[in-house]
């Protein structure tokens, strides 16, 4: 189970790495927002996997409000880049 664990870590630090490349290596600020918001989504899988490891729901629903809060985010910046302020 341990090495099961292990992998799914792995493949989510290769995604927040790989995210982490596109926000800061993106041309345009679109890219950018691409990569951050990516890097939201996996830490939220991030903490629904550690919210089954560690059993405790206190995780699910930090991880909740986060996706609500990045979801927010995106939206305020697709905003602010279709017509400003």
């Amino acid at each position: 189970m341990t090495v099961l664990w292990l992998l799914f870590l792995s493949f989510i630090s290769a995604g927040i790495a790989l995210c982490l490349a596109r926000a800061a290596a993106g041309p345009t600020t679109s890219d950018r927002v691409v990569g951050v918001d990516g890097m939201v989504t996996i830490s939220i899988a991030l903490m629904v996997l550690l919210s089954s490891f560690f059993d405790r729901q206190i995780y699910l629903d930090v991880a909740l409000v986060y996706a609500v809060l990045g979801f927010i985010g995106v939206l305020a910046v697709a905003r602010y880049m279709e017509r400003g302020v």
